[in-house]
């Protein structure tokens, strides 16, 4: 699925939406826009995905299930429910907004990340259908594990991926990371 063609959301530090850019050009010139991060749970495990190789940024890392940007004039919760069944074919997943993330991060490439991050949880379990473009692998991971590799190696996940994950732990009755 390309969404290089996408209408970001750009945003000041309290949300407030100011404007648009291209997907491209926004990341190029590290401008605020507004992003979501999905978290699945099923009860006892969360769901990470690794991000394809080719992906502009990130490639390779291991990061939350679904991860991208409601575009301009979209809904949160449409793009939440848009961006699960484009990446991963699921449908029908309720998602609750747990929280809000700001951070920003510089690639190698000159890419920038400056998101306002919209943190979302749902319950689901079963196998997803990657888009190949997107993610290249999922996995099923307890609580405890996910947070013990984050600590022992956290170059493999996404830079948003610990920060993100910290807001989730208390919604799933565990503490933050350290």
């Amino acid at each position: 699925m390309d969404n290089s063609a996408d209408q970001l959301i750009l945003v000041d530090l309290l949300d407030n939406a100011i404007g648009s850019c291209g997907k491209m050009g926004c990341h190029q010139k590290g401008l605020l826009h507004r992003a979501f991060s999905v978290f699945l749970f099923d009860g006892e495990r969360l769901l990470v995905t690794k991000r394809a190789p080719t992906k502009y940024h990130s490639g390779g890392l291991w990061t939350n299930a679904c991860c991208s940007h409601p575009r301009a004039g979209e809904s949160l919760e449409d793009a939440v429910a848009r961006r699960l069944e484009e990446e991963l074919g699921i449908r029908g997943v309720e998602c609750s907004e747990v929280g809000t993330y700001c951070y920003r991060a510089v690639f190698e490439n000159g890419i920038t990340e400056y998101e306002y991050d919209h943190v979302y949880l749902g319950r689901w379990s079963g196998s997803p259908a990657l888009d190949p473009t997107e993610a290249v692998d999922a996995r099923w991971v307890a609580l405890p594990d996910v947070m013990r590799e984050v600590q022992d190696a956290p170059s493999d996940f996404s830079a948003w991926f610990p920060g993100t994950l910290s807001m989730v732990l208390p919604w799933l009755g565990l503490d933050a990371l350290a």
